[in-house]
């Protein structure tokens, strides 16, 4: 029981890391480097290299959360307080938590898109 915990931290956990990186990243490269605010500048491809490994994390958890959320019987109402029904609901809370984290990350990504300027 205590490993299908962690999967509901897992996503938001991901996004969490990525946005630090990301802002992280941009504020100290903004610093040194303001001039060189180019398309083709490092800072755009670290920003691109930590999205595509968010997002690909993120669907790895959120693929397992579902097959753990599917696993079994259908589902049914949660009535009662046993393990064999946690396990569900706890795919299932982790499936719609990292799913969450995906928008987060593409809503961090399109910051960085449409502002594109060190200023």
């Amino acid at each position: 029981m205590r490993q299908q915990l962690w999967w509901i931290a897992l996503g938001p956990s991901i996004w969490a890391v990525h946005f630090l990186a990301c802002y992280l990243t941009a504020a100290i490269w903004c610093e040194k480097f303001a001039s060189a605010g180019s398309a083709n500048s490092p800072l755009w491809w670290l920003i691109g290299v930590y999205s595509v490994i968010a997002l690909v994390g993120l669907i790895v958890v959120s693929v397992m959360s579902f097959r753990s959320f599917r696993r079994g019987d259908p589902p049914v109402s949660y009535d009662f307080d046993d393990p064999h029904e946690r396990t569900p609901f706890l795919g299932f809370t982790a499936y719609l938590l990292s799913l969450l984290s995906i928008v987060a990350t593409l809503f961090t990504v399109l910051v960085f898109l449409l502002v594109r300027s060190c200023d």
